[in-house]
């Protein structure tokens, strides 16, 4: 016999994620609503069987590569997790919008486009556009990203 389920109305979960409630605020509100201890993995399982909207976007496109840890906070990098966002219709917050736009600018004044290479202290660099860039990356001749 399958363990019961620790959602007590599935409506209203489902209701807070399309909503865009952090999962984190969803664990809070179950254990002062239901005293029940949830973890935010609970709620994106429970996301994932539903059918739901996924919170991140998903871009190999504009992120094909491996991407070493130490370069997982290098400014392009967010903003090319931004773009993947705008990109799937994901809503902005405000300061991430403005953030997006004034970069994009950048790249566009610059005549640039994003290229990694995970053997430099700084992985990600800013390069002029090429006729071969169709996008704001340069493509690596192979995607290394694993999916």
């Amino acid at each position: 016999m399958p363990a019961k389920s620790k959602i007590q109305d599935e409506q209203e979960a489902i209701r807070w994620i399309e909503e865009g409630k952090t999962y984190s605020w969803i664990v809070e509100q179950y254990k002062t609503k239901y005293n029940i201890e949830t973890t935010p993995s609970l709620w994106a399982s429970f996301r994932s069987r539903r059918g739901l909207k996924r919170r991140t976007a998903r871009n190999t496109e504009l992120i094909p590569w491996t991407v070493k840890e130490e370069h997982w906070f290098a400014y392009p990098l967010a903003m090319l997790r931004i773009e993947a966002r705008v990109r799937e219709g994901f809503k902005l917050r405000d300061v991430d919008a403005k953030r997006h736009a004034s970069w994009k600018e950048f790249l566009k004044e610059e005549n640039a486009v994003v290229y990694y290479d995970p053997d430099t202290e700084e992985g990600f660099h800013y390069v002029p556009r090429e006729a071969s860039d169709t996008d704001i990356i340069r493509q690596p001749k192979q995607a290394t990203r694993k999916l």
